[in-house]
């Protein structure tokens, strides 16, 4: 691989869909435990570590079923307003 290319990556409305239904469904288990929830998906996001993540609800389980930048790039999509 030639790290000097940029790789282009696209997410199909699948991804889309269910990276906002997994978004919601582990802040909202964040948010009963009483967690910051932001505070937690952030670190997950910066570590790797699904540990940020509360079990409750199987909320850590849910969070790995799509990949990290997959969940990044739609929440940067939803920032920016892109669809």
């Amino acid at each position: 691989m030639n790290y000097d290319e940029t790789v282009k990556f696209k997410v199909t409305k699948d991804v889309k869909d269910r990276a906002r239904e997994i978004m919601s469904l582990v802040y909202g288990a964040l948010k009963e435990k009483g967690y910051n929830p932001v505070n937690q998906i952030v670190g997950y996001f910066l570590s790797g570590d699904p540990s940020y993540i509360t079990s409750h609800q199987n909320a850590r389980s849910i969070i790995t079923k799509l990949e990290r930048d997959e969940l990044l790039e739609e929440i940067v999509k939803y920032y920016i307003k892109e669809d």
